[in-house]
């Protein structure tokens, strides 16, 4: 190995021009590969900018020094290098031959014609090779990560990342937002995911946990005062993870002092639209749609909506009823609802696939589903027969059905049968290709329940946190029928993904008081895990409201990826394991008995 002495880079690999031919230069990074064409040795040098041609010249030519001179021994040196090896090269910019030139490289007009070269550390042959076109199982990509990331597909990924953070950051600066940091060990307060929890040494058998967001805080500053706060923050829950979902995780934060929730959509709209023209390259239309929850679960079958493709789903519990088919008909009487969807051109379906279809409702909670092939003569399949032509029609213009389409049909309680034809409508999307790519759907939905029943707890759960404010006109239903009242909160959604969520706060004292007491949350409990906050509202807490985005999963859908452990540097695996370095870990009993903890 040998040092850098006093040589600097001068230009990074993926700068150079033909405007810089001739020039001297030094250029310093990694041997992306490498070519012996028998007495011309050629490298390609990489760094995150890119790459460049570099040429190590025997020294034969005309006016050149001979094989032995100092060009045949630089020559030499170079035919030992291998991948990965870190070297720094002194040369001159030469334009390459017209027939020679790489269009497909930032830097392909031009090579490196090398006069001196340092071997800065050599490598051991990678687990893997670093390019695009990698195979490698991802359990071997994430314990040699920084492997991984040398690969130009990770680096563009983590730069998007960085490109979002400074516009989020660029933008609520210039609206008055400021970032204030909020505490990493905070009081375990649980509701909703498992809290990881940090015991103390200081007050042994007391333990911190570690924030699942900053809820709390942020609407604490809303109280001090500060009008207007952000942050890009780590948050953290214990629980099972999957591909959108890692035990820690990065929120945008914000909230706002003295405004509805049209003041912060409308903030969230224009840094959403600058996002998407700083990253993407996009212009989008503002205002953006609102779907109410109803609507978006009624047509769509979903609470996060793609509206890339149609497939609408439609209620038909009406037409079923007259029907003579006895499900259908007992569904209707029960006051449940029978939905449906028609697919274009799908009556080229086979026994097999609907099959797989019902696998797929069933594997959603369904009991069955019902495929009818639409003809010209009317339906086929062994349902049709219990419908009317009349009928037939009815349902067909409900659907806006055709000949040559399949109408898919479950019958069960209203929203389990939305839920159930809103995957279905999925899956259908992606098998038959109805999704543009590089498109980009974004919408919000608004007016969610405030609550939802959990049958195996009987209790009632906060369906976005137990800060959310009611709508001020469903506040009555709070004692009379918990099921109707409406939540001031919003959830912005692209292309089918949940990207943020927020909602108007709870400010006063007795309200989030009733809102606990709902929630089977005593008043000794609640002033154990949340009185500071209750307090705090009894000094003057101004109206406010906020939201959070998913940060990691808001860059996946950026960078085009499926999964957020391709866009955060260091991610953990499906089972919270740091496969690198080998976390979590024992530790030493020493560690322990000064915390005052025993393992059973």
């Amino acid at each position: 190995m040998e040092k850098l002495s006093n040589w600097k880079r001068s230009h990074t690999c993926g700068e150079l021009r033909k405007e810089h031919a001739e020039t001297e230069v030094t250029l310093m990074g990694w041997v992306d590969s490498w070519r012996d064409h028998g007495g011309v040795f050629f490298v390609d040098l990489r760094d995150r900018y890119g790459k460049t041609q570099i040429v190590f010249n025997p020294g034969t030519g005309p006016g050149l020094p001979g094989a032995f001179g100092r060009a045949g021994e630089i020559y030499q040196k170079a035919k030992d290098l291998r991948s990965e090896y870190v070297i720094a090269v002194r040369g001159k910019v030469a334009l390459r031959p017209a027939g020679m030139i790489n269009k497909n490289l930032a830097t392909g007009e031009i090579e490196i014609m090398a006069q001196e070269l340092k071997i800065l550390n050599p490598a051991k042959p990678a687990p893997f090779e670093i390019s695009d076109r990698i195979e490698a199982a991802e359990e071997l990509r994430l314990k040699y990560r920084y492997l991984d990331l040398r690969r130009p597909d990770m680096q563009r990924n983590l730069l998007i990342r960085h490109r979002l953070y400074k516009t989020t950051r660029d933008y609520l600066d210039r609206h008055g937002f400021v970032d204030i940091e909020t505490p990493i060990l905070m009081r375990s307060t649980p509701e909703g995911a498992r809290d990881y929890l940090v015991p103390s040494r200081l007050y042994k058998g007391s333990f911190y946990a570690l924030p699942q967001s900053p809820q709390m805080y942020k609407q604490i500053l809303m109280v001090a005062g500060m009008d207007r706060y952000f942050q890009i923050v780590r948050c953290f829950r214990d629980e099972d993870t999957r591909a959108d979902r890692q035990p820690e995780f990065t929120q945008i934060d914000l909230e706002m002092s003295f405004v509805d929730q049209n003041d912060v959509m409308a903030m969230v709209e224009g840094l959403v639209a600058e996002m998407m023209q700083n990253i993407l390259d996009k212009k989008i239309s503002l205002p953006l749609p609102r779907f109410t929850y109803v609507e978006a679960m009624s047509r769509f079958g979903s609470d996060k909506p793609d509206l890339r493709f149609g497939l609408e789903i439609r209620n038909v519990t009406a037409f079923a009823e007259q029907s003579e088919f006895k499900i259908f008909v007992e569904t209707a009487k029960s006051g449940k609802a029978v939905q449906a969807l028609a697919l274009p051109g799908g009556a080229k379906y086979s026994r097999k696939q609907i099959d797989d279809l019902t696998q797929v409702a069933t594997n959603f909670g369904a009991k069955g589903l019902v495929a009818i092939k639409v003809a010209e003569s009317g339906w086929e399949g062994g349902t049709a027969k219990f419908f009317a032509g009349g009928l037939i029609g009815k349902i067909n213009t409900a659907l806006n059905a055709k000949a040559g389409d399949l109408l898919l049909f479950v019958a069960d309680e209203e929203e389990k049968a939305q839920q159930v034809l809103g995957a279905l409508r999925l899956r259908l999307a992606q098998e038959e290709k109805l999704i543009a790519e590089n498109s980009y759907n974004l919408l919000w939905v608004v007016d969610f329940p405030l609550l939802e029943f959990d049958p195996e707890e009987k209790r009632w759960m906060a369906r976005h946190h137990p800060f959310t404010s009611p709508k001020d006109e469903d506040i009555p239903l709070m004692d009379t029928a918990p099921e109707k009242v409406r939540a001031k909160a919003y959830d912005l959604v692209l292309n089918g993904t949940e990207i943020a969520g927020g909602s108007i706060r709870i400010h006063q004292r007795e309200l989030q008081k009733k809102m606990f007491q709902l929630l089977g949350i005593s008043d000794a409990e609640a002033e154990n895990k949340f009185g500071f906050l209750m307090e705090a509202f009894e000094y003057g807490a101004p109206p406010h409201g906020g939201i959070a985005f998913g940060f990691d999963r808001l860059v996946m859908l950026f960078a085009g990826r499926k999964s957020i452990r391709e866009v955060i540097a260091f991610p953990k695996t499906n089972s919270a394991l740091s496969l690198m370095d080998g976390a979590p870990s024992p530790v030493d009993e020493r560690q322990l008995r000064e915390l005052g903890i025993k393992l059973a």
